[in-house]
């Protein structure tokens, strides 16, 4: 993956003879790890604890199941230690909500995840509010975003995250830009409005949050000096409704069936990179941009919730 991501990258330079500079999520996550395991080396060699992840996995979903094999292949790179729980799809909410209260009360696990989606019987809002607000490295309980409001120091979540340092890495201007966010969700679009707006840098930008329900949104959009994409539509934007020099990062994912690829599919974003692109100073690519902060993003929550940088 990593090669064919090199390689899109190459030919969108040359195709557009390099008039945008591409957000490599591969080099800003490389960089985030590579810290990381730096420091956990440091903590060891001092006599300090291990940082230790645990995941629970519910059923057998292929991208659950991908996901959480890589967080725990990661683990190991980083020098964490790392637990892995497997239920099928039939466990009762109540097995569920036990052995969630158990990972609460295990003074070695720093903080663990629940993967989602789970399946329909179980009440994914039970189960998230179960978590403690100390080990929920996810960065998705109430207080946590709750925090993230307040501006406090929490666990943000993956994908806030992987556009923040991504922005701040590359030394993005935020502050009195005007921002557009595209999409409300609660994992997403909502709380990187949260973050471009507040006081800090990256934040200090002018953001406006659109939703399904906005009108005129191109004229909106053509405003925005940075345009965050997350919608979940591929290709939804086009080159009409994005200004000369926006940044534009896009946070969609997509899979088609493609016979001319080698791998049988090809991935494409929510913005039409091929059109967007030459207006753009600098633009995420799909695959290759935000999604790959995601595992950085849980590494990262980790160590501060091992460190007790949150919860003091």
């Amino acid at each position: 993956m990593r090669d064919e991501i090199s390689v899109l990258c190459t030919q969108h330079s040359k195709l557009f003879n390099m008039s945008y500079q591409l957000l490599d999520g591969k080099k800003i996550s490389g960089q985030i790890l590579a810290e990381i395991t730096e420091e956990v080396k440091s903590i060891k060699q001092k006599g300090g604890k291990q940082p230790h992840l645990a995941a629970i996995l519910v059923g057998a979903d292929p991208a659950s199941e991908t996901y959480v094999v890589s967080k725990v292949r990661h683990c190991e790179k980083v020098g964490f230690n790392s637990t892995l729980v497997r239920y099928n799809a039939d466990v009762t909410e109540a097995e569920l909500l036990k052995k969630i209260q158990e990972l609460n009360e295990n003074k070695d696990i720093d903080g663990y995840i629940v993967q989602l989606p789970l399946p329909k019987h179980i009440s994914e809002r039970k189960i998230i509010e179960a978590v403690s607000p100390q080990k929920d490295v996810d960065g998705f309980h109430p207080l946590n975003v709750g925090r993230l409001t307040l501006n406090l120091p929490t666990y943000i979540s993956a994908t806030p995250y992987g556009i923040i340092e991504i922005l701040k890495r590359y030394n993005i201007p935020t502050e009195g830009k005007n921002c557009v966010v595209l999409g409300r969700s609660n994992i997403v679009g909502s709380p990187v409005s949260i973050l471009m707006a507040r006081n800090g840098n990256p934040g200090n930008a002018t953001v406006t949050l659109c939703h399904s329900k906005t009108k005129n949104l191109k004229e909106i959009t053509k405003q925005a000096d940075i345009l965050i994409v997350a919608i979940g539509k591929p290709e939804f934007v086009t080159a009409d409704m994005v200004k000369e020099g926006a940044v534009v990062v896009d946070v969609g994912i997509h899979r088609f069936t493609d016979s001319s690829k080698k791998s049988g599919y090809r991935l494409t974003g929510d913005v039409k990179f091929d059109e967007v692109a030459p207006k753009c100073s600098f633009i995420t690519p799909v695959p290759g941009g935000v999604g790959l902060m995601t595992i950085a993003a849980l590494m990262k929550n980790t160590l501060l919730a091992c460190k007790g940088e949150i919860y003091k």
